[in-house]
This record gives C-alpha cells, structure tokens and sequence, in this order.
C-alpha cells in the first residue's frame, strides 16, 4: 500500500509511559504517566488518552469528507460528538493489544442514515484504515 503524505506530524516522547512527549513546532509538552489501573499514579497523560483523543476527532473529519463524495449522506451536524474508548491489555498471542469503542452522537439523523455515514467515515479514516484487522473496533451510533 502506497500513501503519499500531505502533511507528516513529528512528536517525541523520553521516559516512556513515566515520561513527557512533546510534539515539535508547538508548545505542546504532556507529562505522561501509568494510568492507575496499570499501577501508576495517573497523575499524567497516557498514550491511549492520546490515541483516542486522535481518532475522535479524526473520524468526524472523515464522516465530513465522506459526505463530500456522496451526496446521497446526510450532513454531519455542526454539535457531533465521537466519544472513543480505547482498551490496552494482554493478548492471547502475547504482548498487549488494544480494543477501540466508537460512540457517536449525530443529532438531527436517523439512524439508517448514521449507519450509512459511520460507515462511509471508517473507509476513510486513517486511524480505522491503520487498524483494520488489527484492532477490534465497534461503532455505536447514539
């Protein structure tokens, strides 16, 4: 498979999970830290907040770019939410996985039409194209 980027993010990351990332060009710098489920303290930020922080508001990016490809989709509201959950924990096979839960709130559409859309977005969406197969993910539209 073959991307050819349009923009490349660049962020770095000492210490680990007990760390600090920082992504470059801004001033964004992020204490990191074990959520207290995994024995930290979670007195700091951790990469899954992170990564579900990304794909929420990635994917209503691409629920918005899908409906300029299909006229046939409904208009994704201006107050859509995409509360996503994402799990770490042991895998079968050894080492960790993860497990995404997308909950997504389009006031104003039906349901038939949300599921066409919620659809439509996960083809276009980087993070679901990066995990598809990889990573259970299940859609709930609200």
């Amino acid at each position: 498979m073959s991307v050819s980027p349009v923009y490349t993010a660049h962020a770095s990351a000492t210490g680990g999970r007990d760390g600090q990332a920082k992504v470059a060009g801004t001033d964004l710098v992020l204490d990191l830290a074990p959520p207290t489920e995994m024995g930290g303290d979670g007195k700091g930020y951790n990469p899954e907040q992170l990564f579900a922080a990304g794909y929420s508001a990635c994917y209503i990016g691409a629920m918005k770019f899908a409906t300029t490809q299909d006229d046939s989709l409904p208009k994704v509201p201006d107050n859509v939410e995409v509360e996503t959950a994402v799990g770490i924990g042991p895998r079968e096979a050894g080492g960790f996985g993860l497990k995404v839960h997308l909950k997504v709130t389009l006031p104003g559409v039906d349901k038939e039409a949300a599921e066409r859309l919620t659809e439509a977005g996960h083809k276009i969406c980087p993070y679901s194209n990066s995990v598809r197969g990889n990573v259970d993910v299940t859609t709930e539209i609200a």
